[in-house]
């Protein structure tokens, strides 16, 4: 039905009932656990799997029906051996498409969130455009700290994201070239 509440941004094939969206829940945290609420969230509503507020009530009811333990400060979810139980049992039984696309979604969102806490990148507005301010903290300290200017905010965003997700590899690339031209020179 038209603009029906529960069904609010869910794309046709996702998942509308509660006690499909726990058992989808089980799955991923038993697949890709621990997880954070904040990663859950966030990776079913980007693929719109699910309805905001189903997936709330369901986040809510998976610790008081022993399904998973709620610990942010260890990580966010844990499956319990109840929780492994409904996974392995019904897991399947959900639309392969909705458990791969929401795996692959989770997965996606907990690499960049390591990724984000080593490779900071921070777009500021300058008078000459935008800058992007980079760094890479690492073994305890910060091990390198880049500032890049860019014309516009749409290209500042682009670069911050881009050094989020390859930090590494900047920091690589730099450092051979850094260390090849010492050893030449």
């Amino acid at each position: 039905m038209p603009g029906d509440a529960f069904t609010a941004g869910v794309k046709p094939g996702g998942l509308t009932s509660g006690a499909e969206i726990r058992i989808l829940l089980c799955y991923l945290i038993r697949t890709a656990g621990p997880v954070q609420r904040d990663t859950l969230e966030d990776a079913l509503m980007e693929e719109e799997l699910v309805n905001y507020f189903e997936l709330c009530a369901a986040l809510k009811a998976l610790p008081e029906l022993g399904l998973a333990a709620h610990k942010p400060q260890e990580g966010g979810y844990r499956i319990t051996p109840k929780g492994a139980e409904v996974a392995d049992a019904l897991g399947y039984d959900l639309p392969r498409s909705v458990r791969e696309s929401a795996a692959r979604a989770v997965v996606r969102l907990q690499s960049w969130r390591r990724k984000a806490a080593q490779h900071k990148a921070e777009v500021q507005a300058t008078p000459e455009g935008f800058a992007v301010d980079c760094s890479i903290a690492d073994m305890g300290g910060e091990v390198l700290r880049l500032r890049l200017a860019m014309p516009d905010r749409l290209s500042a965003e682009a670069a911050r994201k881009g050094f989020v997700e390859n930090g590494s590899e900047v920091y690589r690339l730099l450092l051979a070239c850094l260390t090849d031209e010492a050893q030449e020179g």
